[in-house]
């Protein structure tokens, strides 16, 4: 299975039809309605970062590292078997480094099949990112506008799920102006020993999860055909959107914490309320503004936090953060999720047409585990050579960096900042 994307890679690219925009395309009828088509897609990174205190490599303690790595790898398969049929599958994995290149492999992460009943109920079943309470939980890591994704919607990302994958059913559809999307998936068996006072992943087998979302489109629909395709991050003006979306996510028992030496569970609910804008500003120019606001409530049970980052050749820590740059990003508690972006006017070039988009986005979260708000900012800039198919970003990323007192306060003492140029190309 491993291999599998490769071989038919290897089977289409003979068939590449000379003009057509889609180049790893193999049409199964004159029409196109029936099709094999791949895509491989890779980005690449130079970081350069300001350490958590106490973070060491190799049992040498570092302030600051410079280090290149491949932050994502995509390899994928998709098929309209016929009009009504439609097969799925994603190969790829994360962070590739100079601690996990020799043991790194090439993941199953999706791989589903749909029937499509009409353009108002799809049904499907297999390992998917399907559901979720946010657009950005089925996020399209090729369309970015920042450098990355605010990873804090993925609630449970590599504890009860794979990079937010999990096995399940799905129903979706558009009726008119809504787009919808129910899912009941089986995660994955994760749990830790209780702790007193602070709930973490239950031990045991894991209850079904719930999830679902609603998103009202005033103007251009977007499409429901992948589950990335409708958690695009900017378009770039080639669309009109304006939408208000809701969602819900429910898990009986997932957390469990300690109450004077009993064991409790507790459930798991989180919910998003969001407003995404996209817009040409002036088309003869190529302009645009992408915009996006969304709050985010999550309840994991009592004083649950998680610290995340993308160091994974890092150890130690003598903050509350932990080693490299990880920071406190999601938990118990509310969040408020702010981008915004300017796509500038084209410069035509000899080879390329290229085009700046400057942008900010800012996470405020208000953690209950957490005495101060954690603030996160970040800075960037995409240089499209050839839309997200070519691009370089330039981002800069500033955290706060946390330390517990003796009496269990946790409270802000510093902040750290993360540079990285990354260079993303897509091949489809």
């Amino acid at each position: 299975m491993r291999f599998l994307p490769f071989f038919i890679l290897l089977i289409l690219l003979p068939f590449t039809i000379q003009g057509q925009s889609e180049k790893l395309k193999l049409n199964l009828d004159p029409t196109g309605d029936t099709y094999i088509k791949a895509a491989i897609r890779g980005q690449f990174w130079t970081r350069y970062t300001e350490m958590n205190p106490g973070t060491h490599i190799d049992n040498d303690t570092i302030n600051n590292a410079l280090d290149f790595s491949i932050r994502r790898v995509r390899i994928g398969l998709a098929s309209r078997l016929s009009k009504r049929v439609y097969v799925f599958v994603l190969m790829g994995n994360n962070n590739l480094n100079e601690r996990t290149e020799s043991g790194f492999v090439l993941d199953l992460l999706d791989y589903y099949v749909e029937y499509k009943v009409s353009d108002a109920l799809e049904i499907g079943i297999g390992e998917s990112a399907w559901g979720g309470q946010s657009r950005w939980n089925v996020r399209s890591t090729l369309s970015y506008m920042a450098l990355d994704a605010p990873l804090f919607s993925l609630s449970t990302v590599n504890r009860n799920d794979d990079l937010g994958r999990t096995l399940g059913v799905w129903a979706k559809g558009q009726i008119g102006k809504f787009d919808y999307v129910l899912a009941i998936k089986e995660p994955t068996t994760f749990g830790v020993e209780p702790r007193e006072g602070q709930a973490d992943f239950a031990l045991g087998r894991e209850n079904i999860r719930y999830s679902g979302y609603l998103k009202y489109e005033f103007l251009d629909n977007e499409s429901n055909l992948l589950p990335f395709s409708g958690g695009v991050g900017t378009y770039l003006g080639k669309k009109r959107i304006f939408n208000l979306g809701a969602g819900l996510m429910y898990q009986k028992d997932m957390m469990a914490s300690l109450n004077q030496g009993i064991e409790v569970q507790h459930n798991f609910m989180a919910w998003t309320a969001e407003v995404f804008y996209d817009q040409p500003v002036n088309p003869n120019l190529g302009t645009a503004l992408t915009s996006y606001l969304g709050y985010f409530y999550t309840d994991f049970g009592p004083n649950y936090i998680r610290n995340l980052g993308a160091n994974g050749f890092t150890e130690g820590g003598s903050s509350f953060n932990g080693a490299g740059n990880a920071f406190p990003m999601m938990g118990t508690g509310n969040t408020i999720f702010f981008q915004l972006g300017f796509l500038m006017k084209r410069k035509q070039g000899e080879i390329y047409t290229t085009q700046l988009q400057p942008n900010v986005a800012i996470q405020y979260s208000t953690f209950e585990r957490l005495n101060d708000p954690m603030i996160t900012y970040d800075l960037g800039v995409n240089y499209y050579l050839k839309g997200h198919n070519n691009k370089l970003t330039l981002g800069l990323q500033n955290r706060p960096v946390f330390n517990e007192e003796v009496n269990g306060d946790v409270s802000v003492s510093d902040r750290r900042n993360m540079i990285v140029l990354q260079y993303q190309i897509s091949i489809n």
